[in-house]
């Protein structure tokens, strides 16, 4: 597994191939080769994807593509990757549909072609894919929010830091918070919100704007890891350190303002089973075996308290 991780850590955005050929195959008793699409391939997350996807590979025997935008917002790139695939006949798709409006054609393209396409980490509006392996968001969004509400004893001022319209797993989120808060904690009021897009850049640049609007603030939650790379970096350049943060995703920077008491805390997903389960789904899939419609990978919320007990530790060493 270890080696497996580090060759997946290695691998740049460009398009990597696991395996000794470049053929694809379609006879029964051939390697089977599943391309991996994730939403971008600049962000550490994907990488702990890619070690999932490789460690399946391994196990099951199979070959995998890995290929995908360099930037999340990039949709048309997205789209011509699933394109470049269908040519090269791979027997499978896994995908990470970067908008949950924009995909539906392509991912309905792969069902009217009996191709097996497991959706992972972010939703689409159809229901033509073989299986979806997420983090329930929307929980995350509410387990977020309950957090907020207790270590601000249920009262204050709160500003949402959210990615890109359009994101599926990054809306709920939003939407798991936002409808909490709104609905159980009446002493807290949510005074403004603003997508940050998809880089630390710019998230900065978004939250150092809302704390310049709203000087009053106790608390800010930020849906995934480059916002809440940039929104922490804001607060520390504004020196607004009153304010308590809950974040989304785990990665070693954001551990470290756990431990360090800069962030209260994180809703930390497992994106290795993501690309795990992902490419297990296709495989069961070709090898006709049932594979379920819905598959929770899981959420936790990372405190300064647990963050080196021992369960959080194996769930964040590979992000």
């Amino acid at each position: 597994m270890k080696k497996a991780f580090l060759l997946a850590l290695l691998a740049g955005p460009c398009l990597v191939f696991s395996g000794c050929d470049q053929k694809s195959h379609s006879s029964s008793t051939a390697v089977r080769t599943i391309a991996v699409i994730p939403k971008g391939t600049t962000h550490i997350f994907w990488r702990a994807v890619h070690a999932g996807a490789q460690k399946a590979a391994d196990d099951l025997g199979c070959r995998i593509y890995w290929n995908g935008p360099e930037r999340e917002t990039d949709r048309e790139r997205q789209i011509q990757i699933i394109e470049d695939f269908l040519v090269q006949k791979v027997d499978g798709i896994v995908l990470a549909p970067l908008d949950r409006q924009a995909l539906i054609p392509s991912v309905e393209k792969l069902a009217g072609l009996k191709m097996p396409c497991a959706i992972i980490d972010s939703g689409i509006d159809t229901d033509k894919y073989l299986c979806f392996a997420a983090t329930d968001n929307y929980q995350g969004g509410v387990i977020g929010a309950r957090r907020m509400a207790e270590i601000l004893g249920g009262r204050g001022k709160v500003i949402v830091v959210k990615y890109v319209p359009g994101s599926g797993s990054t809306t709920e989120r939003e939407n798991g918070f936002m409808d909490t808060i709104n609905k159980e904690f009446k002493g807290i009021e949510i005074v403004d919100a603003k997508y940050a897009q998809d880089t630390v850049e710019t998230a900065l640049q978004a939250t150092e704007d809302l704390l310049t609007r709203h000087p009053n603030l106790q608390g800010l939650y930020a849906c995934c890891a480059p916002v809440a790379v940039g929104a922490l970096q804001a607060i520390q350049s504004q020196k607004r350190t009153e304010i308590k943060m809950v974040g989304f995703d785990a990665e070693k920077g954001l551990i470290e303002a756990v431990r360090g008491g800069q962030i209260d805390s994180l809703v930390v997903q497992n994106p290795f089973k993501m690309g795990y389960e992902g490419v297990r789904a296709v495989m069961s899939s070709i090898n006709g075996q049932p594979v379920p419609k819905r598959i929770d990978t899981g959420v936790e919320l990372v405190t300064k308290a647990n963050v080196d007990e021992q369960k959080i530790k194996d769930l964040i060493k590979l992000q």
